[in-house]
């Protein structure tokens, strides 16, 4: 009987040996010379703790809301595509997992499976992610086939006007994924010139067009709450409360967009404090331990988002792997708070970390 992975890491191995070279890659990879890519996990390495004692920390609490929403621990799943790849089930086994979890999924929209096969395998809260199109009918379709399918938010990602240079993907030739929910709107063929089709089909679809003015578009067509994702800077966190989204998504896109862009993790806090609590603040980058988690939730994010991990748990046990994947982390983050002498989410504050910027500052 093979091993259980004990850490999220181990996840990765098994899915790297078990996924044929093109599809790891298109899972595994990021932009360009990916530095990005490196720099979402190293710079939490640069995070230190500030660990308090003798804290009674015989009951840990970890449950929190998201939007209203409760949870079993500020941690959601993050909208990744094409979990076919993965698993034969695709989306519906990482949609049953995470309502094992108690939490928040977010359906990607180039899933593999329909919004109607996900809304129907389980009952749970989900959030549905949207790109607009240039034909934006089919945005508006997808929007509410969600919303009638009980998805009870909308995701922005406002980080693709063009998809970014992912060079293993051309490198592979990466065929156009199966995307059920463009069937009959959208055809997936398009001509990549001998590089990556998927490539191909996001940059001949997308809209480049997409600015701050069609968030007044996207909120006449639906009542469910927005979240933006693809937020870096202050100047944008202000810019969208000013716009009026519910929630803002500190992300560089799994650094799969914009090489050097900086590591997610090194700018919550800025968008944090820029925000001023107007909205929430959620983040996506980088995690893979329950420390990772902690650490984003002392700089300021309500919630972390779980992405290229749950695909490769998918990868390696299925549903069960998903569910690893989630506990582990769960875990690992109760396990975190008791030693930081944090009984509850709300105990976690800034106090509890050390960043770069603060060394730096004690220095002068």
């Amino acid at each position: 009987m093979d091993s259980e992975p004990v850490n999220v890491r181990e996840f990765q191995k098994l899915a790297k040996e078990a996924l044929p070279k093109m599809h790891y890659d298109y899972y595994a990879g990021g932009a360009e010379d990916e530095h990005t890519l490196k720099e979402n996990v190293k710079a939490f390495q640069r995070i230190t703790f500030r660990p308090r004692i003798l804290i009674d920390v015989s009951n840990i609490n970890m449950e929190t809301t998201i939007l209203g929403y409760k949870t079993s621990a500020p941690i959601m799943v993050a909208p990744t595509g094409s979990h076919i790849y993965a698993h034969p089930e695709g989306e519906v086994a990482t949609a049953r997992a995470a309502a094992a979890c108690n939490t928040i999924m977010v359906l990607s929209f180039s899933s593999s499976c329909t919004i109607e096969e996900v809304a129907s395998s389980c009952d749970a809260v989900r959030f549905y992610q949207l790109y607009v199109y240039k034909k934006r009918y089919v945005s508006a379709q997808l929007l509410a086939r969600a919303e009638s399918n009980g998805f009870k938010a909308v995701v922005l990602t406002a980080d693709t006007p063009k998809l970014g240079r992912r060079e293993a993907d051309i490198r592979n030739k990466l065929t156009a994924p199966q995307l059920k929910n463009l069937e009959g709107l959208l055809s997936v063929e398009a001509d990549s010139k001998g590089g990556s089709d998927f490539g191909a089909f996001a940059s001949q679809t997308l809209d480049p067009s997409l600015n701050w003015k069609d968030i007044a578009w996207l909120k006449s067509m639906t009542k469910l709450p927005i979240l933006l994702k693809g937020v870096l800077t202050a100047e944008d966190a202000q810019k969208a409360v000013e716009v009026g989204v519910d929630a803002i998504i500190v992300s560089n896109h799994g650094a799969r967009q914009l090489d050097y862009a900086p590591a997610s993790i090194s700018v919550l806090e800025e968008v944090v404090q820029a925000v001023a609590g107007a909205v929430p603040v959620l983040f996506d980058g980088g995690v893979r331990r329950g420390t990772d988690v902690f650490k984003a939730l002392a700089l300021g994010a309500q919630a972390v988002m779980i992405g290229r991990p749950v695909i490769y748990g998918l990868t390696a046990k299925g549903e069960y792997g998903v569910r690893r994947v989630l506990e582990m982390l769960k875990d690992e983050l109760e396990l975190t708070m008791s030693l930081n002498g944090c009984c509850t989410v709300k105990d976690i504050t800034r106090s509890h970390v050390r960043t770069e910027g603060d060394r730096l500052r004690s220095l002068m």
